[in-house]
């Protein structure tokens, strides 16, 4: 039986509620970890390229980001955390939107920064940095970072380059770039790490809302309406914020980031595998993904055996607290259920039809992710797993 969708292509650009930045590309999964390479030919600027840049210069893009308290102080307490590392030092912004993160280095002491953006609020960036007197340290680019003229190496890089499920909108690519064309050796990258997390869930409320709304309206009949609804409301991803009791066992590692090694072939597509066993009886509803990203020092302080560890692309059971007790972590924004909602949420791959799980049953497949042919900033997500005896096949599309 499959219970799932088709790839469907030849939608709009779907940004976060909108990104920025520069092009796609990059990657993590079962591929060994790369040298660092010279930075390879800027990508064509494409249609999809300006339509996504055009999206990120409407003012409620960045208002709700900068009003995402969780992000923005995050991001500030990282750079004054590794304020030695900033201070007097060149700092370079990979998608600086409002160019809040450029100011931030600036009051950490940065001696110049460079802040790219290809959106036209790039034009906005400028007159706030005037307004705040910072035009002798922050210099705003208004182009794609694929395409800028800096003539110096940079100590720092920094960007807020996470969409939905993390690596939606590809922007990972653009910082994959500027690393290796302007990062000194043992530079900084913040953030230095993320990892992507996969669990199952129930949302009998969704369901309700979306789908068992339609047996009765106003005392008419309308169950033919369900499989449109079902349809129209779980083929693709759906962007929501589910809690803590949604989740129905711990989640499995799919993903994981290192920024000071990853190279951009290895995001191109990537396979994990993963088995639950449901903590309690409940309907299988779909299966949520959320991220994580750590902002911890440069590359020196982890030996490359333990780089290629990280990367080895084995998922791992991690209970939320275990995520985060890791010796070496400093700082970590987390877009989980049970902590703190972030503009983020969730990312939702809703069942067609659910399953009644019992407690203790076994969940067990595979999640695969690769970027669009059609268009790179898109993701293609084939989800197939195994319960009660049968297996079941999930596809989608992220826009």
């Amino acid at each position: 039986m499959l219970a799932g969708g088709e790839d469907i292509n030849g939608h709009r650009p779907r940004p976060r509620r909108a990104r920025r930045g520069g092009s796609g590309g990059g990657g993590m999964g079962s591929l060994p970890v790369q040298a660092a390479s010279a930075a390879a030919p800027p990508p064509p600027c494409t249609d999809y390229d300006m339509a996504y840049f055009k999206a990120y210069s409407h003012i409620g893009v960045h208002e709700e980001m900068l009003k995402d308290h969780v992000r923005t102080n995050t991001y500030r307490n990282a750079i004054m955390h590794h304020q030695d590392l900033i201070s007097g030092k060149v700092v370079l912004d990979v998608g600086c939107g409002t160019g809040v993160l450029s100011i931030f280095c600036a009051f950490a002491g940065a001696t110049r920064v460079y802040a790219v953006d290809a959106s036209d609020i790039a034009l906005q960036a400028m007159e706030i940095v005037r307004e705040n007197e910072l035009s002798d340290k922050v210099i705003v680019l208004h182009d794609r970072i694929e395409d800028v003229e800096i003539e110096e190496k940079v100590d720092v890089i920094i960007s807020e380059w996470m969409g939905y499920m993390l690596l939606s909108e590809s922007m990972l690519g653009s910082v994959i770039f500027a690393r290796d064309k302007w990062l000194k050796p043992g530079g900084l990258i913040l953030p230095s790490h993320a990892s992507l997390y996969l669990a199952p869930i129930t949302n009998s409320q969704r369901y309700q809302d979306s789908v068992y709304f339609w047996r009765d309206v106003y005392g008419i009949k309308m169950s033919s309406m369900m499989p449109l609804a079902k349809q129209c409301a779980f083929m693709e991803p759906s962007v929501e914020t589910i809690s803590g009791e949604n989740v129905l066992t711990w989640p499995t590692v799919v993903a994981q980031v290192d920024c000071y090694t990853i190279q951009a072939l290895q995001l191109e597509t990537f396979t994990a595998t993963f088995k639950y066993t449901s903590m309690l009886q409940a309907p299988l509803h779909g299966f949520a993904f959320w991220f994580d990203v750590e902002f911890n020092g440069p590359v020196r302080q982890k030996s490359k055996k333990q780089a290629s560890q990280s990367m080895d692309g084995n998922p791992q059971n991690a209970s939320p607290s275990n995520k985060k007790k890791k010796p070496d972590v400093s700082i970590v924004l987390s877009t989980a259920p049970e902590d703190a909602p972030t503009h983020w949420q969730q990312t939702l791959l809703y069942l067609f039809e659910p399953i009644e799980l019992k407690k203790d049953q076994n969940i067990e497949g595979s999640i695969t992710i690769s970027q669009s042919q059609q268009h790179a900033r898109f993701l293609n997500i084939c989800l197939k797993y195994f319960t009660g005896d049968q297996w079941y096949v999930k596809e989608s599309v992220m826009r």
